[in-house]
């Protein structure tokens, strides 16, 4: 699964945009979904795509490749949760990616789905305190419960609600969100 934010200047990345302006931050959001696009084409799953305010059927995700929903209302432990609760209706193993995460790649994504064999969860820590991805193998609500979204608390608050259930949590390496200006500098990227 992936969520994305409609794509629109001046309403994506706008920490990026607080230094580089509005056109740079967009043009720098399209390039993280872009790579995350490539990254979850290559992973043989079903892939569920959520759109922030309404579905694009005539963007660069195919509707054959994605299934394409509305997040649900509500702050973002609402809309994960509600996302999850939708792909476990047809699949036994479910994870969610971030768009930012631009060093993110398809074998750490391949190594979550191999986690969730033998353990219950699997996260994917961000520097910030954050996650880029999360997944399970059995829906539970309750891990998106009482959690800080958007602050540096997001992971340990996670990890703890995950111990609370006395389950264990498969760490994949630390990676980076592009969410500043200097975030996007340190991988050079060209545009």
């Amino acid at each position: 699964m992936i969520f994305v934010k409609n794509a629109e200047l001046g309403k994506v990345k706008t920490r990026l945009a607080s230094t580089l302006g509005d056109e740079m931050a967009l043009k720098i959001y399209l390039s993280l979904l872009s790579h995350t696009r490539q990254i979850a084409c290559e992973i043989k799953a079903n892939r569920f795509l959520f759109y922030s305010d309404s579905i694009n059927h005539e963007d660069d995700w195919k509707e054959s490749d994605f299934q394409k929903h509305l997040q649900h209302n509500g702050h973002l432990g609402d809309r994960i949760n509600a996302a999850f609760e939708l792909a476990f209706q047809s699949n036994d193993k479910v994870i969610i990616i971030g768009s930012d995460c631009a060093s993110l790649n398809a074998e750490i994504v391949e190594e979550a789905f191999m986690a969730l064999n033998h353990s219950p969860f699997v996260i994917g820590p961000a520097m910030d305190g954050g996650y880029y991805l999360i997944g399970m193998n059995k829906f539970e609500p309750s891990i998106f419960k009482n959690i800080d979204w958007s602050t540096e608390q997001v992971l340990k608050q996670t990890i703890e609600a995950i111990k609370k259930l006395d389950k264990s949590c498969y760490l994949l390496p630390e990676l980076s969100d592009i969410d500043y200006e200097e975030d996007w500098k340190e991988y050079g990227w060209e545009i």
